[in-house]
């Protein structure tokens, strides 16, 4: 089975950030910052009319018709780039609500009780599989409060309404009803949490890109800083943080398996955080400057973090996945002898 990438999908990766540079370079994400993270709508629809959001509708509703794996790709590179905005919250309500598609409505979503991002300039909220709109979304938002977000891209607003939203009951079929609605959450709640795996991706490699070119241009000592071996193994480790991250959202984005999700979630939240803290390091001062970027992807991926599928729960829903696998053949547990206990010494 050949798990390298189509000469298609490395169009598409190459395609998307070559737009992105276009579209949003350093001068425009600053721009960003200096504004505090409005969203800038223009962006917004060129990401629509690039297929960004639609990528995964059906050609007949007006799609790309394209599958997970893809979606992947251009999220990495959404990451990698800093991108701002409920860009996972939109891409799936592509198809849910009016404008989605094509860039033309902001979505975003509720995520237990963490503040809702850019929730002030959402034409949409999900919550669960369902959308809020209208004069429910305006009570909603009129009920929240801004609070100070660590990431100076992403504003942020703690919800203290109730959605409006309400399961599906009634004397017939609600059951059934019921557990459809559920499983189509957990289907959206999965990936999504996959696609921010695919950002965190995205900043892990670009924070190692940064601090392996910084590495070899800042001299110290009539020397590249590179040359020195504590600076080669900060370097070395974010690589080998990024590489299993990558193979692990991949893998996760073909297979759509939940725990595999998690588990890739996992790998790309600690990449991206500690790839960033360690970019940071190797600046040196320089990396703790306002001017310098560097602080902005580890904001970031503090954030995504916590967002979707964050630590804890990544953890449990590994860990149970784990305790129902079945024992490989010939080991002590396929075979019913017990562990040797510890302390026996022989």
């Amino acid at each position: 089975m050949d798990f390298q990438l189509s000469d298609d999908q490395r169009a598409l990766r190459s395609g998307m950030r070559d737009l992105l540079d276009a579209v949003f370079d350093r001068d425009r994400m600053r721009a960003a910052v200096e504004r505090g993270g409005t969203l800038d709508r223009s962006l917004w629809r060129e990401l629509g009319a690039a297929g960004f959001f639609a990528l995964r509708l059906p050609e007949e509703a007006g799609g790309v018709g394209l599958g997970l794996p893809e979606a992947v790709l251009l999220f990495e590179e959404a990451g990698r780039a800093l991108l701002p905005g409920p860009l996972v919250a939109t891409h799936l309500a592509a198809g849910l609500v009016k404008g989605a598609a094509e860039g033309e409505a902001v979505v975003t979503a509720v995520d237990g009780d963490l503040p809702v991002a850019h929730l002030a300039e959402a034409d949409a909220v999900l919550v669960g599989a369902d959308a809020l709109a209208g004069e429910p979304l305006r009570a909603f938002v009129a009920a929240a409060r801004p609070v100070r977000s660590m990431d100076p891209l992403t504003p942020l607003h703690r919800t203290g309404a109730d959605t409006g939203v309400r399961a599906v009951s009634g004397p017939e079929g609600a059951r059934a009803a019921t557990e459809r609605t559920t499983a189509h959450a957990e289907r959206i709640r999965f990936e999504g949490a996959l696609l921010i795996a695919a950002e965190q991706l995205g900043s892990a490699a670009r924070t190692t890109e940064t601090a392996v070119q910084h590495a070899g241009d800042r001299e110290q000592f009539g020397s590249p800083i590179g040359s020195f071996q504590a600076v080669k193994h900060l370097c070395a480790d974010m690589l080998a943080r990024t590489e299993p991250a990558r193979a692990a959202v991949y893998a996760a984005a073909v297979t759509g398996d939940p725990v595999e999700i998690a588990a890739a979630k996992l790998l790309a939240d600690e990449a991206a955080v500690r790839n960033a803290r360690d970019c940071l390091q190797i600046h040196g001062g320089m990396g703790f400057t306002w001017e310098a970027d560097v602080h902005l992807h580890l904001k970031r991926a503090w954030l995504r973090s916590a967002a979707r599928l964050g630590g804890a729960a990544a953890e449990e829903l590994l860990a149970a996945g784990l305790g129902a696998a079945r024992p490989y053949p010939g080991s002590s547990a396929a075979s019913g002898r017990g562990a040797p206990e510890a302390g026996g010494g022989g």
